[in-house]
């Protein structure tokens, strides 16, 4: 599909026969509430009994989800590669045609809704009793009010988006799925999971600035509030990940050393 010059694209095809995009925005405030609620109400129940194993239950679950972000991962970023071979890295940020293309205008929707079923992670991290930290929690929110509430605009930039976090996902979840089986996993993929998330929000600030700059020629469709929000979410992101980062490994490896 052509680059909007400076016009105002009209609903995704897909939203439009699935209920509206809009109705998406409004919905997201009460998934995020609800979520919060559980966070700190299942946490205050879980205090008063032992944990649960549900060990099978997240082996399927992860496995799920590493499915699913494996497959959207392949379609999208088949038609990532096939914009940026033929057309070049303007258009492939540009491009609106991921909202309503033949194959990736389902993977799209699919991406955003997904954003609900993903804030079961929490579900098991509650009822298993595992630490709970701030990334976790306000990375589920603000990916799913951010997500539906963009979705309806078809900003630029949302195919970077989506294929990142669909590639990222689909090793993180599969990373999930083999330590819930029980099979011993390498440190050094768990470290190499977070480098990638890192990456994922750097190339994401990227992504930002070049639409905010190709937005002034009305080479890229988007608007200074979207990308205002877009950008100060993945800086957050970016920040957290790399103090989660040096937390989890450089610090432990510090304090080995010293002890050693």
């Amino acid at each position: 599909m052509a680059i909007c010059g400076g016009c105002r694209a009209e609903p995704a095809p897909w939203a439009a026969r699935t209920g509206g995009a809009g109705l998406l925005g409004k919905k997201s405030f009460l998934f995020s509430a609800l979520y919060a609620a559980f966070i700190f109400g299942g946490r205050h129940l879980m205090n008063k009994r032992a944990k649960f194993e549900l060990r099978k239950p997240l082996v399927l679950w992860s496995l799920t989800l590493a499915v699913f972000s494996i497959f959207g991962a392949l379609r999208t970023g088949a038609y990532m590669v096939y914009i940026l071979m033929t057309k070049g890295l303007k258009q492939s940020v540009c491009d609106q045609g991921f909202y309503n293309g033949p194959v990736s205008k389902f993977w799209a929707y699919a991406f955003v809704l997904s954003k609900a079923p993903e804030l079961g992670d929490t579900i098991f991290i509650i009822l298993r009793k595992q630490k709970l930290i701030f990334l976790h929690w306000y990375h589920h929110i603000t990916v799913l009010l951010y997500s539906w509430y963009s979705y309806k605009d078809m900003v630029a930039g949302g195919g970077w988006f989506m294929t990142m976090n669909y590639g990222v996902h689909a090793v993180m979840y599969s990373y999930y799925a083999l330590r819930a089986a029980g099979f011993r996993v390498s440190r050094k993929f768990a470290m190499f999971i977070t480098l990638s998330q890192i990456t994922q929000m750097l190339m994401g600030c990227v992504v930002n600035y070049l639409v905010f700059c190709w937005m002034q020629h009305d080479q890229c469709h988007s608007h200074f509030q979207n990308i205002f929000w877009s950008s100060l979410m993945y800086l957050s992101y970016l920040v957290l990940f790399c103090h989660f980062f040096f937390e989890a490994y450089i610090g432990k490896i510090r304090k080995t050393t010293k002890a050693e």
